[in-house]
């Protein structure tokens, strides 16, 4: 059974910073490349960073220069430092696999900006 579970979330005034953590049981985390994706009321969920296999890492302009997308095979997790958080940033954040062929998602960390 695969589970995601995203943690970290929270209200944060813009210009601030978050860590979310996401712990994958279920499936060969470190087989995997893995992505944070988000998504807004109204908009499709989208990914804004990914990581592959080889730690390579790639980022939605959006978020270049703020977010870094990290993993941790041996602990089966996968993060995101958000520095210099916008109003624009706000949304639920999900990890998955990517690409997301199977699916797989938890039940997301809400992520509000705001003054």
């Amino acid at each position: 059974q695969v589970q995601l579970v995203e943690s970290g979330g929270g209200l944060v005034q813009p210009g601030g910073s978050l860590r979310l953590s996401c712990v994958v049981s279920g499936f060969i985390f470190s087989d995997n490349h893995m992505g944070w994706y988000r998504q807004a009321p109204g908009n499709r969920r989208e990914c804004i960073a990914r990581i592959f296999r080889s730690n390579s890492t790639h980022y939605a302009d959006s978020v270049k220069g703020r977010f870094t997308i990290s993993r941790d095979n041996a602990k089966n997790s996968v993060y995101l430092q958000m520095n210099d958080l916008k109003p624009g940033d706000t949304a639920r954040y999900y990890c998955s696999t990517y690409p997301n062929d199977f699916n797989w998602w938890g039940q997301g960390t809400q992520v509000t900006v705001s003054s």
